[in-house]
């Protein structure tokens, strides 16, 4: 079981959240489909929702804002310095959305999204260290940018948080997956629209772990929703994509 109770190293993908219109009825659909159980942060958080797999956070559920056109999730990346990611972010032709603010104690935070357009998080930790599971059913396990110019991005990434970058043709002449410096073990994959309509915005998909991938998508059907594939992208009935995929 992969389990971690310290701060995640800069630039590993830390913690997911969903933006919801119906806050119960995400609470009721992941439950049906990845069995999560739920902790409320109360009001001063407002009505944010921790998801938990086997005890630990693996993501959280948040009412969407009202300057918010559609539910999505959003990848968050460690950061030892969200101020500093802020600025390194300006510097490589990213634009910070959301400038770095503290959330309590717990940590302090940014949206960006990089010059493709493609939407993430900077998490830097306080007593909240972002996901306490991964690479588990339930846990985040593999996140992809689909994005609508990966070179830029990945020159982007590089600049933001020292990636290297590997290719990986079997999955197409422009996708590599994306690693620490030095360190050969893959955090995720970067590459391009994989034939999604035209018109899609770049974005981050994020993989969550399932025992049985095909049980898990007839719960998706079951609940009058869409899903496709034994590694299966799904829409949920609040309008988010979730992504399955067996660890």
């Amino acid at each position: 079981m992969t389990t971690r109770t310290t701060r995640w190293p800069e630039g590993v993908p830390c913690w997911t959240d969903v933006s919801s219109p119906d806050v119960a009825g995400s609470r009721s659909f992941y439950e049906s489909v990845l069995g999560w159980s739920f902790q409320e942060s109360g009001d001063a958080y407002g009505g944010y929702v921790l998801a938990l797999a086997d005890g630990k956070p693996v993501a959280g559920i948040a009412p969407l804002q009202g300057d918010q056109v559609r539910p999505a999730w959003t990848l968050y990346l460690a950061s030892d310095d969200a101020d500093a990611t802020a600025a390194a972010v300006s510097e490589a032709g990213g634009t910070v959305m959301v400038p770095p603010m503290d959330v309590g104690p717990l940590g302090r935070m940014l949206i960006a999204s990089d010059p493709a357009g493609g939407v993430f998080g900077a998490w830097s930790a306080g007593e909240h260290i972002g996901a306490g599971l991964v690479n588990e059913p339930g846990a985040m396990g593999w996140e992809d940018l689909r994005s609508t110019d990966p070179d830029a991005a990945r020159a982007f990434y590089g600049k933001v948080f020292g990636y290297d970058f590997q290719a990986l043709e079997a999955a197409g002449p422009d996708y590599t997956t994306f690693h620490l410096a030095g360190d050969p073990a893959p955090l995720g994959g970067m590459g391009g629209m994989f034939g999604a309509p035209e018109g899609t915005p770049s974005h981050w998909l994020v993989y969550f772990g399932a025992p049985d991938v095909d049980a898990a998508t007839e719960a998706v059907a079951s609940s009058g929703r869409s899903g496709f594939g034994r590694t299966s992208q799904n829409t949920a009935p609040t309008g988010s994509t979730t992504a399955l995929m067996r660890p």
